[in-house]
């Protein structure tokens, strides 16, 4: 979350605050280090669809994911930025679903 967005001011809220702490207190853990079979405490309340200043996706709760420091700031800012999710499962399997091994054959 950089300082300079102009959409910066709605992380000030008491709106966000809410909806942050009701986040973390339902998922407590990293959404994506449980995917991977890592048991991992969340601090950050991430939004899945980034809401580019969006003010109603900003808000809407059903839009946010529990995800730890590491995670927030490495592996879903490459997601963001590639359009690939990194990572794999406790199976070894990637859990990019538009990997060519997750997709179905036909």
């Amino acid at each position: 979350m950089a300082n300079s967005s102009p959409w910066h001011h709605l992380y000030k809220t008491k709106e966000w605050y809410r909806l942050r702490w009701n986040q973390l207190q339902a998922e407590p853990l990293c959404r994506r280090c449980a995917s991977q079979g890592r048991t991992v405490a969340a601090i950050i309340a991430d939004h899945v669809k980034p809401h580019r200043g969006d003010v109603t996706l900003f808000f809407d709760g059903t839009n946010l994911q529990s995800l730890c420091k590491l995670c927030h700031d490495s592996a879903k800012q490459r997601e963001e930025k590639s359009g690939v999710v990194v990572g794999c499962d406790v199976n070894g399997l990637p859990i990019d679903p538009n990997h060519h091994w997750n997709r179905s054959k036909r």
